[in-house]
């Protein structure tokens, strides 16, 4: 049942907007699953600070992340979204909450790939949606979240080295200290962006 490599490209791969367009990841795909944890107060800061629970990302981005989801399909395994793209305002409102460079990008200075449209945070879970095990929750600041830290059980560092195959695979460059946390190769130039989060909604 060999299919040649044409056939497994998505559509996505050939037509659309332009690479550093944004753009909702649901609308070219509907098999991720969501979990924004931004949009709610299950994150290391306690509180929303996202007005909505939308995926927005580059458009290069997208394709991307099909890309990688079409491998771990293939696997049995599904990726699971913590954040995506993070506009520059509230980039500025984590910073008032907790003004710490080891935990959130100044936004006076470069600011986050998220501010760009180019950082994704995710794990695997399985086609019924249960979440592989990596050793350590989202966000978890500590030493244990490291990708060269092995003092794991070998399903973790198996779940790891799986989740970074794949996504490396697919054009992204893991964080050294958050196993979570991949950004886009993109070749072009990106600035901060404040582009609303939210879809606009017209009567």
């Amino acid at each position: 049942m060999a299919c040649g490599n044409k056939q497994q490209q998505p559509v996505i791969q050939n037509t659309g907007p332009a690479d550093t367009a944004y753009v909702y990841l649901t609308d070219y795909d509907t098999t991720f699953v969501l979990d924004l944890k931004y949009a709610t107060d299950d994150n290391f800061l306690h509180r929303a600070v996202y007005p909505c629970a939308e995926c927005k990302l580059a458009y290069e981005t997208v394709r991307g992340l099909i890309k990688a989801q079409q491998y771990f399909r293939q696997r049995g395994y599904r990726l699971k979204l913590f954040d995506c793209y993070r506009p520059r305002s509230v980039q500025y409102k984590m910073w008032e909450i907790l003004p710490d460079d080891r935990y959130v990008a100044n936004p006076a200075g470069k600011g986050s790939a998220h501010n760009r449209g180019l950082a994704v945070d995710l794990t695997l879970v399985t086609d019924d949606g249960r979440e592989l095990d990596m050793g350590t929750g989202f966000d978890h600041f500590g030493e244990e979240a490291h990708h060269d830290y092995t003092n794991l059980p070998d399903t973790v560092l198996q779940n790891r080295q799986l989740l970074k195959k794949g996504m490396e695979a697919a054009g992204f460059d893991p964080y050294p200290t958050e196993w979570w946390h991949y950004t886009y190769r993109s070749s072009h130039e990106y600035e901060p962006a404040d582009d609303p989060l939210c879809r606009q909604h017209t009567n």
